[in-house]
């Protein structure tokens, strides 16, 4: 006797329903500050900044080791760029690791400097995938919307904060609410 259809249904939704919370289980996302809120500025080369990318590489050469292989990243100037290129830095030494840019719209990199595009191109070119909130920028709506998505397909969330209140304030409350597992770390 064959199963019937209601039970085929929900045995898939639960299946399903599986392989979306293991793959969330093994996903991080990024929240943090642009470069203008932060203590450094522009300049990458100040030793406060330094001190922050060993801290962030070693926070997610960890998250690694716990067995995070995905990471989403909202691909903005400041703390997002600097944890692009140290999760492809570590791509050397994990080739099973993946980096997912999570943009909020295409033309988010609009009214950057010719530096920071060149730079945003480049990465955008080593991503493993995007998504792509909007086609344009609406508003900041688009840039919410990008942090709920990465923070509903993450467990962990690795941030930059410096308790401003702002955008990555409000990611980090939304992922406290959604149960996610949160680093601090402190510019």
């Amino acid at each position: 006797m064959l199963p019937d259809k209601e039970n085929v249904l929900e045995n898939a939704k639960r299946e399903i329903s599986e392989i979306v919370e293991h793959l969330n289980s093994t996903t991080a996302c990024f929240t943090g500050h642009r470069s203008q809120k932060l203590p450094w500025g522009f300049n990458e080369n100040d030793e406060r900044c330094l001190a922050m990318k060993i801290k962030l590489k070693k926070t997610i050469e960890a998250a690694i080791q716990d067995g995070y292989k995905t990471f989403l990243c909202g691909m903005a100037i400041g703390f997002d760029t600097i944890c692009a290129e140290t999760v492809l830095d570590l791509k050397r030494i994990y080739p099973d690791i993946k980096l997912i840019g999570a943009i909020p719209c295409k033309d988010q990199d609009k009214l950057w400097s010719a530096k920071d595009k060149k730079r945003y191109k480049e990465l955008l070119k080593q991503l493993d995938g995007i998504r792509c909130i909007y086609n344009k920028y609406i508003g900041a709506e688009c840039m919410l919307e990008r942090n709920e998505y990465m923070i509903k397909k993450s467990s962990l969330l690795i941030a930059l904060f410096n308790g401003e209140h702002g955008g990555t304030e409000k990611t980090l409350s939304f992922a406290k609410q959604q149960g996610l597992d949160i680093i601090i770390i402190k510019p």
